[in-house]
């Protein structure tokens, strides 16, 4: 998740006149801070979630016996849906409120927690992390739009966006620290039942806290673009994975064509409406196309590391899920110190600049991780992190900035949108590619004779085989398989490597000229 740092200003008419709030009355609203906690809230839960499952992957592995393939869906679901929703869920809160659609999105993000904690085959739980999807999509676009209506004053409104994508970074180190908590001291599902709690105080310090708001003339809410949208992000997302994971099948090219059409169709549509769900002329401005195609391939890149490191920690080196989640923490440090300064070390030198050099850190960290094997010493591990973090902060905090400061004030919740949108689909990209050539290169390591098959599909499938094979096996089993997983990591660090570097240089090019806004 990346912070953000909205450029000052007065909010449009149409916020000020939907709150009922003149803009001095704004400025004094009581009890605005504590508002303000409860919407981080909803944004750790956010973060924590989509980090937490890295950890307990071994364990649903042992316990649902996913194939390899069910194991991608299990991870990047969550962020397909997301990706394809934050546009239109953002419309949504527009039309029917926004401190509405948050309260009931997280409701339904603490039931569906439930299911997703006691979902009994792979296919429930690929399911529940799919409605957890849509429910999580509720909660980012509501948050920043809130954020913008109860800080009318400049200074504290950059302050409380800074809080708002601070902990959205601390989340990423909250979610494997508590995670491995429980996972050593209880079952895989109790990593999903820690949204009830925080749910429950969001909802109900919420109802008092949080000023509704909405457009008083928003137009109607388009529900073909809702679906075209959604059908387009995962037909495409789903042909590369099918693609990366088994080659090019008539299945995999007739679902990619599918969604290419409907984001086709999308783009159209939006061009045709009078309000649309997302205005496509955005895009005409280079520093917004430059920085949201930035923001992609950097978390494509990063995606492959930040699924499977967690069990190259815990497969591969033995650590258990707490001392795994403490491990990566440095990644997290990283970003948070780095996205605190980034914007005036982006004043001071240029835009350009310091986003190429934070993409350029993460790609010459990637790099040294290819060099890792089984017994990779951890001061390696954690500078490479550390590097990776400080990149991130760098990168997303000042091209959020850029993002936002390309529109006009009335569109910044469509650009916080696009921009929240670019992450989850890297996201979900990256682990569809990178994570296809990890489990393509483990499924090739040979295994002695009598293994059986489900230890090609995943290490904890191996792992899972060797407890009930004669020792010498076992040893022989879990050592190739372990060593093909590394390798399989070493080749996606580098790809991701490529990627970043590759991204850095482009940035260079098409950030020239960029400068932040330095109105207060």
């Amino acid at each position: 998740m990346t912070s953000t740092v909205r450029r000052g200003g007065t909010p449009c008419s149409s916020e000020a006149e939907s709150s009922g709030d003149t803009p001095t009355e704004a400025v004094k609203r009581p009890g605005r801070w504590l508002a303000l906690g409860v919407l981080v809230l909803a944004v750790l839960l956010v973060a924590v979630d989509a980090t937490v499952l890295g950890l307990a992957t071994p364990y649903i592995s042992e316990d649902l016996k996913p194939t390899g393939t069910q194991l991608l869906w299990i991870g990047d679901v969550y962020s397909f849906v997301i990706a394809g929703l934050l546009v239109s869920m953002g419309s949504l809160g527009d039309r029917i409120g926004r401190k509405r659609i948050l309260l009931v999105g997280a409701t339904v993000f603490g039931a569906v927690s439930v299911l997703n904690a006691y979902a009994g085959s792979p296919e429930l739980l690929i399911l529940a992390r799919a409605l957890l999807g849509v429910a999580g999509a509720t909660l980012m676009p509501a948050t920043l739009a809130l954020i913008r209506n109860l800080f009318h004053d400049p200074r504290e409104r950059s302050l409380a966006i800074g809080i708002w994508g601070a902990t959205a970074s601390a989340g990423t180190a909250v979610g494997p620290i508590v995670g491995g908590f429980l996972l050593e001291h209880f079952w895989w599902g109790s990593v999903f039942l820690i949204n009830l709690p925080v749910m429950a105080v969001l909802v109900l310090v919420g109802i008092r806290m949080l000023p509704e708001s909405r457009n008083p003339d928003p137009g109607p809410w388009d529900l073909p673009s809702v679906l075209l949208s959604l059908v387009g992000m995962i037909g495409v997302v789903y042909a590369v994975k099918e693609a990366a994971a088994h080659g090019v099948t008539g299945e995999g090219v007739a679902v990619g064509l599918l969604g290419a059409a409907a984001l086709v169709g999308f783009v159209r549509r939006q061009l045709s409406l009078p309000v649309p769900l997302l205005d496509m002329r955005l895009f005409r401005n280079r520093g917004l196309s430059a920085a949201v195609l930035s923001d992609l391939l950097t978390i494509l890149g990063m995606s492959g590391l930040v699924f499977f490191l967690s069990q190259y920690l815990q497969l591969v080196q033995g650590r258990g899920p707490l001392e795994a989640g403490l491990a990566e923490l440095p990644a997290a440090v990283g970003a948070v110190a780095a996205g605190l300064v980034a914007g005036r070390a982006a004043r001071r030198f240029s835009v350009r600049a310091v986003v190429s050099a934070g993409l350029a850190a993460i790609g010459v960290a990637l790099g040294v991780l290819t060099l890792i094997d089984q017994s990779t010493g951890y001061p390696a591990l954690g500078t490479a992190l550390l590097l990776v973090g400080v990149g991130a902060g760098f990168s997303f905090t000042v091209t959020a900035d850029v993002i936002l400061s390309s529109v006009p004030k009335e569109q910044a919740g469509a650009a916080s949108a696009v921009s929240e949108t670019a992450y989850e689909l890297g996201a979900a990209l990256g682990i569809a590619v990178l994570g296809s050539i990890v489990t393509g290169v483990y499924r090739g390591f040979p295994a002695p004779a009598g293994a059986p098959d489900e230890a090609h599909e995943s290490l904890g499938g191996a792992m899972e085989a060797a407890a009930t094979m004669p020792s010498d096996t076992a040893h022989e089993l879990l050592s190739a398989a372990r060593e093909s997983f590394v390798d399989g990591l070493a080749i996606a660090s580098g790809a991701g490597a490529a990627i970043l570097l590759a991204t850095a240089v482009a940035a260079w090019f098409l950030l020239r000229g960029q400068r932040l806004d330095t109105e207060q």
